[in-house]
């Protein structure tokens, strides 16, 4: 697969909203966050910037519980993940 050039990105979505101008309200936007119960916080989510590097070392159990978040954004409203 190719990447799309600007122009054939715009040509594709003006196609869509011309044949279909209710095309905007099926677009769904998704993600999920864990959340640990022991209070690790995952360092790819979170970023701290300091002038040296602390040399930190936290040691974290394996499979430490956590919650996950699911959640779907879009034209109808919001979907949440039920268990």
């Amino acid at each position: 697969m190719n990447r799309l050039t600007p122009e054939q990105h715009f040509q594709i979505v003006q196609f869509y909203f011309e044949n279909n101008a209710d095309f905007h309200k099926r677009i769904l936007f998704s993600d999920e966050a864990h959340f640990w119960l022991n209070g690790y916080v995952n360092k790819q989510n979170c970023r701290i910037w300091r002038e040296a590097n602390p040399q930190v070392y936290v040691e974290t159990p394996l499979h430490p519980e956590k919650l996950t978040v699911w959640c779907a954004l879009w034209a109808g409203g919001i979907l949440l993940q039920k268990r």
